[in-house]
């Protein structure tokens, strides 16, 4: 059954693709498993609620719906499956964590815009403490590329960043043709789950830094491009020095952390 915009247009600045497709939109919803009493479930660009209605009818109050977007604000706070006070306009991005959940465990959910995903992403890192899951619609190689495993071409920054703290299962691949309006790629549905070991230990910013130097010149050699980064390598494991970036498992950018002091 497809679902319907009910009259609010898709905005391509806000890279808005309505979902229209009931099955999908109930197999992410499905996909979901932290949410516990107490719990905060964020829904990141509603738009015309596909994703809200199926959330709402399973979660209840837990969920807040954030949108920038007026025009689906106003429908959605019309909506009947859903309390006005559920929805919120609102810039996640710009959100503090205690604005929006000032306790209890954080998941984030969503039919994310493109343009933004990565952003979401390393503002849910921030909010890793408290962030115990998130199931989201990405582009299909931004999906890949968080759940690509070291070695292969597509590992980056956030394969190391988000595996660090998270596991990330790649779901399901998404048609262009279950949205309004459709987008030019096929589209990728992930979840993230906390990992259960502690990592209080990790120097976030600091991982976060080696990292970014690490593949900012993936080509290069470790030795190189760390140096190119400005970080004193003194200390690091000669085994480590003549691989590239794409070789360390995210186990080893954190002992390639230990050994770089974070002055």
């Amino acid at each position: 059954m497809a679902h319907k915009s009910h009259g609010v247009k898709a905005k391509k600045h806000l890279g808005q693709h309505f979902l229209n497709d009931e099955s999908v939109a109930l197999r992410i919803v499905e996909s979901i498993q932290s949410v516990q009493q107490g719990s905060n479930l964020l829904e990141i660009g509603p738009g015309t609620g596909a994703l809200t209605r199926h959330l709402v009818h399973r979660f209840g109050q837990a969920v807040l719906a954030l949108e920038v977007d007026k025009e689906s604000v106003a429908f959605l706070k019309e909506a009947p499956w859903i309390e006005s006070n559920q929805v919120v306009q609102a810039d996640f991005l710009a959100m503090k964590e205690s604005e929006l959940a000032p306790s209890g465990n954080i998941i984030v959910a969503g039919n994310f815009p493109y343009n933004i995903s990565s952003q979401i992403l390393f503002k849910f890192l921030d909010w890793r403490e408290r962030g115990t899951e998130l199931v989201g619609m990405f582009q299909k190689e931004v999906a890949e590329r968080i759940c690509a495993p070291h070695g292969s071409k597509t590992y980056g920054i956030l394969s190391v960043l988000v595996q660090t703290f998270y596991h990330a299962e790649y779901l399901f691949t998404v048609p262009p043709h279950v949205f309004t309006p459709p987008p030019k790629v096929q589209s990728g549905v992930l979840r993230l789950t906390q990992k259960t070991e502690s990592t209080d230990h990790i120097n976030y910013a600091h991982l976060k830094r080696i990292t970014k130097a690490a593949f900012n010149q993936r080509r290069k050699t470790l030795r190189n491009a760390l140096k190119s980064g400005g970080l004193i390598i003194d200390g690091v494991h000669p085994d480590f020095l003549g691989l590239r970036a794409e070789q360390l498992s995210p186990g080893q950018f954190l002992q390639l952390a230990d050994s770089i002091p974070t002055g």
